[in-house]
């Protein structure tokens, strides 16, 4: 049977892809009580899976039973909050080019974004799966 401690590394490691060090410092805790905590040595207070849920948008009935299988990790968020919770997990993760980019788009003029949308809706469609004739690369 899964355990908590087995689901949060699950969910640290092979979901979000931070590592011990990235994902305490989300959440204000030391990459040594984040590898405590995943070998079972230290239990997750109720503070601790609170913050972690709130930080990722997470459920707390899947990380605390694991109810709803990986299907129901994640809280259905308001397209505000899939934003917040997009800038957070880009804060936490050490790449000078999602910095740099974030940056640049808070700066570029109008126009500028829009040529960065055209280009991104030419490669990835409108949604976040676009239909694509068989064969073709996303940007051709």
């Amino acid at each position: 049977m899964e355990t908590i401690d087995m689901r949060l590394k699950k969910l640290r490691k092979k979901v979000l892809e931070l590592s011990q060090e990235e994902f305490g410092k989300a959440i204000g805790l030391s990459k040594s009580n984040i590898s405590n905590i995943e070998l079972g040595r230290v239990t997750l207070t109720d503070r601790n899976i609170s913050s972690i849920c709130r930080t990722f948008g997470i459920n707390e009935v899947w990380l605390r039973t694991g109810e709803g299988g990986a299907e129901n990790m994640f809280l259905q968020p308001s397209g505000d909050d899939e934003y917040s919770l997009s800038l957070g997990k880009l804060s936490v993760k050490e790449n000078p080019f999602l910095r740099n980019m974030v940056n640049y788009l808070a700066n570029a003029e109008p126009e500028q974004l829009q040529v960065l949308e055209d280009f991104m809706t030419s490669c990835l469609g409108s949604g976040i799966t676009a239909a694509r004739p068989a064969g073709q690369s996303p940007c051709e």
